[in-house]
């Protein structure tokens, strides 16, 4: 069975509404969020805190619907910045479990994906995309395991965000063919966010094919959680799964009906 995720839950300091937020996730049947907290660095005087502890939230954590297990909350970093000068990362970063980069210029996008210790690249859903998007730089960026990011929030909110989500994520879908992208909710209120199926659904709008849309909510997030666990530890992680062993010799034979079985010996 499929592990949904939502990477994209604004953080708000009202721990309330937040709280409410997360519950309705796990009711939507989302097994891990993460809080996102957004600096500017476009902007003087922005410094980048440690974020809060998720376990001020709750005395205890939610079940997922369907799951016997709590929603697992994780703290996600995304930084604005218009020039790769603004992005220097520190001791702070290796704090939250990911972190984002939401590039203003093709100067950042091209050394996002090619240079930057990032698990999420964010596309623009709120205004135009400001420039193309490039083959060379975009192929860099799955290579390294870095994801891109398309946040649906928007699109609910206004016709004209909508226009542009649509617009943009189609954009970078013909130029990365739909691999590494997860899509997020980016939701401020529990009204805000919708099921793993819809958005698997609405992943036909942003020129996703049927198991990429779904991929994006799953198995797309997971490898970002991954991503990040690597870069916090400077080592790497290890995720094994389940493969199928390959048949011997002798039990291909006992697969073979018996009567076939027959005639090839008869013809050796």
């Amino acid at each position: 069975m499929a592990v949904f995720m939502d990477l994209n839950i604004t953080y708000t300091t009202d721990k309330k509404r937040l709280r409410s937020v997360i519950e309705t996730a796990a009711h939507l049947g989302y097994s891990t969020v993460a809080i996102n907290y957004v600096v500017d660095l476009q902007q003087k005087k922005q410094e980048i805190g440690k974020p809060k502890c998720v376990l001020e939230l709750f005395d205890t954590f939610p079940i997922v619907q369907g799951k016997s297990r709590p929603i697992k909350v994780l703290n996600r970093l995304t930084v604005v910045a218009s020039d790769p000068s603004h992005f220097r990362p520190n001791a702070e970063y290796k704090a939250y479990d990911l972190v984002a980069v939401y590039p203003t210029t093709e100067k950042l996008f091209h050394a996002a994906c090619m240079t930057f210790d990032v698990d999420i690249i964010c596309v623009a859903v709120i205004e135009k995309q400001p420039f193309f998007f490039k083959r060379s730089p975009i192929n860099g960026a799955i290579e390294r395991g870095v994801f891109f990011e398309i946040s649906y929030t928007p699109a609910i909110r206004d016709s004209t965000m909508r226009r542009y989500t649509i617009a943009n994520a189609i954009s970078l879908m013909e130029t990365c063919k739909g691999k590494n992208v997860i899509v997020t909710s980016g939701a401020e209120k529990p009204l805000e966010l919708r099921g793993p199926y819809d958005i698997a659904n609405l992943g036909l709008l942003f020129g996703l094919s049927e198991g990429d849309g779904k991929a994006a909510i799953s198995t797309n997030c997971r490898a970002v959680h991954l991503h990040g666990e690597t870069r916090k530890t400077a080592l790497g992680i290890v995720h094994s799964m389940k493969s199928e062993q390959p048949l011997t010799e002798r039990q291909e034979k006992e697969d073979v009906p018996a009567s076939k079985r027959a005639k090839i010996e008869m013809a050796q």
